[in-house]
């Protein structure tokens, strides 16, 4: 019985890997630019190098997809450790700084940046595509987004986690997808301020 050649780009069986591997056709973030921001953000959060990275890059990170890739899921929860780590570490460097003040007052302004923006008409809170292009579904961003102000004026539960994993679905003339992702991810900043 003859075995198949091992493509260069496929792992070989005894390779060991910090996550599993996208198998058959499924594609899986490119290996080496995962290695290579993970080892970044390991070293800035050890102080090894002078880099900047904050949580807010973390959370913006994006990788090509590819076959073999890591698999997409094991990564975004490894990144969502990181950046809580990030977070938590702004916190506490802005609070040791003696900028409380700062601190609680940026976290306030962005909340209610959020809130202002969630509670307006439903079917109006952001712009939407043009009628031939699709983007996000406004009705389950309306529905999301109604639970998240809810989070922010009640302070009804509302995990990170929850916020992180939101998906929607696509729609002619749906809402534009860069301004409901930019609003995602002021209320997760918000919550690891306040955590």
């Amino acid at each position: 019985m003859s075995s198949a050649p091992v493509s260069s780009d496929s792992p070989s069986p005894s390779e060991r890997t910090p996550f599993p591997i996208a198998q058959g056709r499924t594609k899986g973030y490119d290996r080496a630019a995962v290695d290579d921001f993970l080892a970044r953000a390991r070293g800035v959060f050890e102080g090894e190098t002078g880099d900047a990275l904050t949580s807010e890059d973390v959370r913006r990170a994006a990788f090509p997809l590819t076959r073999h890739g890591y698999v997409i899921a094991a990564v975004d929860a490894a990144l969502a450790r990181i950046e809580d780590a990030f977070a938590a570490r702004e916190r506490e460097t802005a609070l040791a700084d003696g900028d409380v003040g700062g601190w609680v007052g940026a976290t306030r302004g962005t909340a209610q940046e959020v809130l202002d923006r969630l509670t307006r008409r439903k079917g109006r809170r952001f712009d939407r595509v043009g009628a031939l292009r699709y983007g996000y579904r406004i009705d389950e961003v309306d529905l999301v987004g109604d639970k998240l102000a809810r989070y922010l004026a009640d302070g009804e539960p509302v995990s990170v986690e929850q916020v992180r994993s939101v998906a929607f679905r696509m729609q002619r003339g749906g809402y534009r997808e860069a301004q409901v992702d930019a609003v995602l991810d002021a209320v997760i900043e918000v919550m690891l301020a306040v955590r």
